[in-house]
C-alpha cells in the first residue's frame, strides 16, 4: 500500500514537471524577445530613459503579436517539429485577434494544440497519401487545420483565456493589496528544489507579470522566483559555518549562483538538509516582502537569476527602483543566512565533513530506493545533459564533464538538451537531476542513465569517464578490489630523495588522469606539494629523484625506461589506499 501511494506521489510529481517543462520550452527559448521588448520599454515610452515616439510604437506590437507569435510557433514545434510550429502560430493568432489583452496564456494553449491536432493527423493519414501527392496534403492540411484552429482560439478559447486571465490579475491584485504576495515564497522557493518551478514560474508568473508591465511599467512577480537572495544566504552560511568540502565548494558556488544565476548550485546543500527548506522559505518571503513594502518591480523576465539580469531589467526611472530591488535580495540573504547558520550551528549530528561523498552516498540511497541498478556503458557514443529547459545548469554540466572526457582522450561527444527533445537511442548515455530521471526515462527508455544530485558538482563525472574509460570498479567489488591491490609503498626514507610523482601509462590514460586528481587533491589536503604528471609509457623520462607508478603489465618497460628512478606497480592505477599511504609517507619524509 505504502509502495502504491509513493508510486502515485511520484507520477503526480513528475506529471507536474512535465507540465512544467513544456511551459518552460516554449518560453526559455523566446526569454531574448522578452527582455527586447523590456529594453524597448525601458527606453523609448513616455516615461522611459529616452524617450522616442517613433520607436515606441513597436512596444505594443511586440507584446501583442510578437511574443505570443513566438512562443505559440514554438509550443507547436515542442510537439510536431516544424508542421507543428507553424500550425501552432496559426492557431495562435486566433486567440490574439479574438481579445484585446496579451495573449501569452492563449498562446501556451493554442501552440502546444496546433502541434497535437498536426501529429495526429499525420499519424492517421501519412501511410494512406499515395506517392506524388506528399507536399499537396501537407501544405493543404497544415494550411487547412490551422485555418480551423485560428477559428476555434478567435470564438472560444481566446474569450475563456481572457476570462481566465482577467480572474487571475484580479487575483493577483487582491493579494497583492492584501499585502500577502509573499506568502507566495512558502511554496516557491521548496518548488525550485524539487524542479516543479518551471509550471509555476512560466505558467502564471511570466504571464502575469508581463500584463503587468504593459499597465504599470514594471511588475513584482518577476522578483519572485528570480530572487538570488534565500540562495545566496544559504551559500554564505556554508561558506562559514560548513564542514569539509561543502564548506570549501560554497565560495565558488556563490558566484555561479549570484553572478551566473545558475540557481541549480545551491540544491544540494538545501537536499542534504532538510531544515534548510526553513532558511530559503524564510528567506524568500522576508525577501518578497521588502519588495512589496518598497514598490520594487522589473519591466521584463530576469533570466538567469543573476544580479547582472536583474539589474538589466530593473527601472531605472528612480533611485528608489534600484534601492528597492537589491534591498529585497540583501533581506532575503541576510534571513536566509541567519536561519541558515543557526541550523548549521545547532545539528551537532552532522559528522560528515565529506560533502562529495555525502552527496553521492545520498544519491545511491535514493537511486536503491527507486531500484534503479547501475546500467552498464558499452556501446556509448554521446554523452547528453538533460534538464527542464535544457540551458543553464546543464550547459555547464557539459562542459564541465566534456573537458575531463577530452582530458582523459575518449571519443564522446557531451550535450546538453531538454527533457522533451530527447530522443530514444541506445548508444545514448543521459545524465540528469535525480527528481528528473524518470520523465526523462519515459522519453528515451533505451537510452543508458546516470542520475545526480547537482549538475555543477557530481562525482559521478569521473566515475563515468573511468567508466567508459574501462577502468570502473563498483560497490563491494570495489572494496574487495582495493583491499587486494595494496602493495608495499617506498619508506619515508626511500622518499626523502623523490622530487616528482610520475604516472605512467599506455593509450588508454583515463585512469591516469584520474589518479593525478586524487593525489593532488590527497597532497592538499596535507598541505604538501609535489609536482604530479602523467607520462605515456613511450614517452617516460625519469631520474633518481623520480617515483614511477605504473600498472603490473607496464612496469618491466618502465623499469627499462628509467632504471634509475623509484618504480610503484599497482594492479589498478585508481587504488587510492596506496596513493593515501604513499602521501603519508611523504608527509613523515619531511
Amino acid at each position: 500500500m505504502e509502495q502504491t501511494q509513493k508510486a502515485a506521489k511520484s507520477s503526480v510529481k513528475a506529471k507536474v514537471q512535465k507540465l512544467g517543462s513544456t511551459l518552460s520550452s516554449m518560453v526559455m527559448p523566446n526569454i531574448g524577445a522578452l527582455i527586447a521588448w523590456g529594453v524597448l520599454t525601458a527606453l523609448f515610452i513616455p516615461d522611459g530613459y529616452l524617450p522616442n515616439e517613433a520607436f515606441a510604437t513597436m512596444v505594443g506590437p511586440m507584446l501583442t503579436y510578437l511574443i505570443p507569435i513566438l512562443i505559440g510557433y514554438t509550443g507547436g514545434k515542442v510537439i510536431a517539429g516544424d508542421r507543428g510550429a507553424v500550425v501552432g502560430a496559426i492557431a495562435t493568432m486566433g486567440v490574439i485577434v479574438g481579445t484585446d489583452i496579451p495573449m501569452l496564456l492563449g498562446a501556451m494553449i493554442m501552440g502546444p494544440l496546433g502541434g497535437w491536432v498536426i501529429k495526429k493527423f499525420d499519424e492517421i493519414f501519412q501511410d494512406k497519401v499515395r506517392a506524388g501527392f506528399e507536399m499537396l496534403v501537407n501544405n493543404f492540411s497544415s494550411g487547412l487545420i490551422g485555418f480551423a484552429l485560428a477559428l476555434l482560439g478567435f470564438v472560444a478559447i481566446g474569450p475563456v483565456v481572457n476570462t481566465l486571465t482577467e480572474a487571475m490579475a484580479a487575483g493577483v491584485e487582491v493579494i497583492v493589496n492584501a499585502h500577502l504576495i509573499p506568502l507566495a515564497n512558502i511554496f516557491i522557493e521548496p518548488a525550485k528544489i524539487l524542479f516543479l518551478n518551471n509550471a509555476i514560474n512560466h505558467g502564471i508568473l511570466t504571464p502575469l507579470g508581463t500584463e503587468q508591465v504593459s499597465e504599470f511599467g514594471k511588475s513584482i512577480l518577476y522578483l519572485l522566483e528570480a530572487n538570488p537572495g534565500p540562495g545566496l544566504g544559504v551559500l554564505l552560511a556554508f561558506t562559514f559555518f560548513g564542514k569539509g568540502a561543502a564548506k570549501s565548494s560554497a565560495p565558488g558556488a556563490i558566484i555561479i549562483h549570484f553572478i551566473g544565476g545558475i540557481h541549480e548550485i545551491y540544491f544540494p546543500y538545501v537536499m542534504m538538509k532538510p531544515l534548510m527548506f526553513l532558511a530559503v522559505i524564510a528567506g524568500g518571503v522576508s525577501g518578497s516582502f521588502t519588495f512589496q513594502l518598497l514598490g520594487a518591480g522589473l519591466r521584463a523576465p530576469a533570466s538567469p537569476g543573476s544580479i547582472i539580469a536583474i539589474l538589466a531589467m530593473t527601472p531605472f526611472n528612480s533611485v528608489m527602483s534600484v534601492v528597492s530591488v537589491l534591498a529585497g535580495i540583501a533581506v532575503g540573504a541576510g534571513v536566509s543566512f541567519i536561519v541558515a547558520a543557526a541550523i548549521l550551528k545547532a545539528d551537532a549530528k552532522d559528522t560528515v565533513d565529506n560533502f562529495e561523498e555525502k552527496v553521492q552516498q545520498t544519491q545511491a540511497a535514493k537511486l536503491s530506493s527507486k531500484g534503479l541498478a547501475a546500467q552498464p556503458m558499452t556501446g556509448i557514443n554521446r554523452i547528453i545533459f538533460a534538464c527542464d529547459a535544457g540551458m543553464g545548469s546543464s550547459a555547464m554540466g557539459a562542459s564541465i564533464l566534456r573537458k575531463k572526457v577530452k582530458e582523459a582522450g575518449l571519443p564522446q561527444n557531451v550535450s546538453n538538451s531538454a527533457i522533451n527533445n530527447l530522443t530514444d537511442d541506445a548508444n545514448t548515455l543521459v545524465v540528469t537531476q535525480e527528481e528528473l530521471q524518470e520523465r526523462a526515462k519515459q522519453k528515451a527508455p533505451n537510452a543508458t542513465f546516470v542520475a545526480v544530485e547537482n549538475f555543477l558538482n557530481s562525482p559521478r563525472y569521473d566515475e563515468i569517464v573511468a567508466t567508459l574509460s574501462g577502468t570502473k570498479t563498483t560497490g563491494e567489488s570495489a572494496k574487495k578490489s582495493e583491499a587486494g591491490n595494496q602493495v608495499d609503498v617506498p619508506s619515508a626514507n626511500d622518499l626523502k630523495q623523490v622530487s616528482e610523482i610520475i604516472l605512467a601509462h599506455d593509450d588508454r590514460k583515463g585512469s591516469a588522469t584520474m589518479a593525478q586528481k586524487v593525489f593532488q587533491d590527497l597532497l592538499a589536503k596535507e598541505a604538501l606539494t609535489m609536482p604530479i604528471r602523467k607520462s605515456h609509457i613511450n614517452d617516460l623520462h625519469a631520474n633518481a629523484s623520480s617515483l614511477v607508478i605504473t600498472k603490473e603489465a607496464l612496469t618491466p618497460q618502465a623499469q627499462t625506461s628509467a632504471p634509475e628512478a623509484i618504480h610503484l606497480s599497482v594492479n589498478n592505477l585508481m587504488g587510492t589506499t596506496n596513493y593515501q599511504r604513499i602521501v603519508a609517507s611523504i608527509k613523515a619524509a619531511n
